[in-house]
């Protein structure tokens, strides 16, 4: 699995992007969203039990990660097409506001090294600086969401460039060495 420090791998996968006739679909590569922080998650799959609670806190969160300059996008190894299926299904993924990326063939997820045994993506959480090197890692076994307030608090110590302590959180101090 790649980690802390590598570079995130090219690609160019198609999304669903909205619910919109005739914009749904958009190709998203690792050159979208340049200069910008980009937070990936991976989800199993589509029409499931706990990947909508995580997709959908994320899609509430959403402008807490565009203050930060920072992207969400998440994928699967399920298509566009049934992406924009479970949005029209799911009343919580109707109105998401990033790119449900649909990593068919399985390059991005093989090159990530996030493939469960049985095919489908782990539930991977990766955070990208804005020069395409990884700075966090997390991966839940794929009976356990995720917490995107960490993520949020992760990706807040991250940006601040300094040392951060135990359970530090956005406004309190950091560590003077």
């Amino acid at each position: 699995m790649l980690t802390i420090g590598d570079k995130f791998p090219e690609f160019k996968l198609q999304a669903c992007v909205s619910r919109e006739k005739g914009k749904e679909f958009e190709e998203i590569t690792d050159k979208s969203y340049e200069g910008k922080w980009k937070v990936f998650f991976f989800w199993p799959m589509d029409f499931t039990f706990i990947c909508p609670t995580e997709i959908a806190e994320f899609g509430r969160r959403n402008g807490d990660f565009a203050d930060r300059d920072a992207q969400v996008l998440g994928g699967s190894t399920d298509t566009h097409f049934v992406h924009l299926a479970w949005r029209n299904d799911h009343e919580d993924l109707k109105d998401l506001p990033f790119p449900m990326l649909a990593d068919t063939k399985r390059e991005l997820s093989e090159a990530l090294g996030i493939l469960h045994e049985d095919g489908v993506c782990l539930r991977a959480t990766f955070i990208v600086d804005p020069d395409g090197i990884i700075r966090w890692v997390s991966v839940n076994d794929l009976s356990v969401g995720r917490s995107v307030p960490e993520v949020l608090r992760v990706l807040d110590g991250l940006q601040t460039d300094e040392l951060c302590p135990c359970n530090w959180e956005k406004g309190q101090p950091t560590l003077d060495v």
